[in-house]
């Protein structure tokens, strides 16, 4: 494939046809004239030896191919236009645009929030998107990072990809605050014999992976696709569950539960920023990393319950 052949400009007209999947909506989208984007489609057509659009009844639906082109139109036309909006130079206090991170719900409590407060200090014109992590991201991590300005995610679960380290933090038990069989300490007993409740994603939880490598099958009675509601669904039961100490000490003044160490040697948590490389040298890029970076610093200094 020659890409010096190619009129970019169609990845433009081919994204929007194949959403709205219409070509007259198409080309108001994009400001062309009917006739332009039924020649754009032509070409379109052309190039792939394929409709792309099939008339059935009175409407148009996607082919086989298109419907394959819809998601790689999309992460395409994002990456193409993060590629052009690349800077050399930056001033955080005059620009205007937004950065999109994926994260977990724990990971834009803990971190988020104050990068989020820096920003606002620092550059008002900045905005930050947080979306959630999508379970997809171990199978196609580039895709999702071409799409994105960067990922927040432990060591251990992505790699390949350039990553700026954040902070470091440690598992603990929460238990509800009046629980009849748990003292100050756990057991490996008692996390084979307690109701368990449990984040839905394990990519997130090398330390529940570890509980599997000790022998340990947790009981799981309630799982939950947020960190945040862990602790507010052990309170007022016997259940336990294993979260991150930053969020349990954020999480203490709103759930009954008390915070009791693992029965055994809990690996740590590194949480890092994670980016694909053609942000690398982009100065915008440059300067969220280094934030992050001076945040996450500011984090360390601050001790885990």
């Amino acid at each position: 494939m020659n890409l010096a052949r190619l009129d970019l400009n169609l990845v433009v007209a081919l994204r929007a046809l194949l959403e709205e999947r219409n070509v007259t909506r198409a080309g108001e989208r994009i400001g062309l004239s009917q006739p332009a984007m039924s020649a754009a489609l032509a070409r379109l057509r052309r190039h792939f030896d394929d409709d792309l659009l099939a008339r059935v009844g009175a409407h148009y639906e996607l082919t086989a191919l298109g419907q394959v082109l819809l998601d790689r139109t999309s992460t395409a036309y994002d990456l193409l236009e993060r590629l052009f909006a690349s800077q050399a130079h930056f001033d955080p206090a005059k620009e205007n645009r937004e950065f999109r991170l994926m994260a977990s719900d724990y990971a834009v409590a803990v971190f988020g929030t104050e990068l989020a407060r820096v920003v606002h200090e620092e550059a008002p014109g900045i905005r930050l998107r947080f979306s959630q992590t999508p379970p997809t991201v171990v199978d196609d991590t580039a895709t999702l990072l071409s799409a994105t300005d960067g990922l927040l995610m432990p060591h251990g679960v992505v790699s390949g990809f350039p990553a700026t380290d954040l902070y470091e933090d440690r598992w603990v038990f929460v238990v509800s605050a009046d629980h009849p069989g748990v003292g100050d300490r756990l057991t490996r007993a008692d996390l084979a014999r307690l109701p368990w409740v449990t984040y839905q994603r394990t990519y997130d939880s090398p330390a529940v992976r570890q509980l599997g490598m000790l022998g340990i099958e947790p009981r799981v009675e309630v799982s939950v696709d947020s960190f945040q509601l862990l602790p507010l669904l052990v309170a007022g039961t016997r259940r336990i569950a294993l979260v991150q100490a930053r969020l349990a000490r954020l999480l203490a003044p709103l759930a009954a539960v008390r915070v009791v160490p693992p029965p055994y040697e809990a690996v740590p948590l590194r949480e890092a920023l994670w980016w694909h490389p053609v942000h690398t040298h982009d100065a915008a890029h440059i300067w969220l990393r280094e934030t992050a970076a001076r945040v996450g610093k500011q984090l360390t200094e601050t001790p885990v319950i």
